[in-house]
């Protein structure tokens, strides 16, 4: 989720903001699809302008982290008078929708519900021994190592 506010975006997207630090967080957790939500359009009257420079920034960001800008579905949504949420706006008849490149093809949709339900299911590897990453280890007296 990106704010669309003006000095929101930036303070987000700049060295060390959130969105930049999620974004990186996300891809080094082995998190390779993304959705872009980019709220608070009603807080820039709807503009189309700032939509295309939020996702023209945004896109050069998650490239250079490893996600691939054209499998990334970029929404202009309000979260508070549920804008693109569920269904289509009318506040943003210049929004044409987003497209998402895929591996079984193209996927297109216009709200943030097309864009979670076209998120493919991750290949799980199920003929794998289990794996569990160990967060911390601690040495207690008299117990040893756990």
């Amino acid at each position: 989720i990106i704010a669309a506010g003006t000095g929101e975006f930036e303070a987000g997207i700049s060295k060390d903001g959130q969105t930049r630090e999620h974004a990186l967080l996300a891809y080094t957790l082995g998190v390779r699809q993304l959705i872009v939500a980019i709220n608070k359009m009603d807080t820039t009257k709807w503009s189309e302008d700032r939509f295309n420079e939020i996702v023209k920034e945004t896109s050069n960001f998650v490239k250079k982290v490893g996600y691939n800008p054209k499998a990334v579905p970029f929404v202009p949504i309000s979260g508070w008078h549920g804008d693109n949420m569920l269904e289509e706006s009318s506040n943003m008849t210049w929004y044409k929708g987003w497209t998402k490149e895929t591996k079984g093809g193209v996927v297109k949709g216009k709200t943030l519900l097309d864009a979670i339900d076209a998120i493919e299911p991750p290949v799980r590897p199920e003929n794998k021994p289990l794996r569990l990453p160990l967060q911390d280890v601690y040495k207690i007296g008299g117990t040893g190592t756990v």
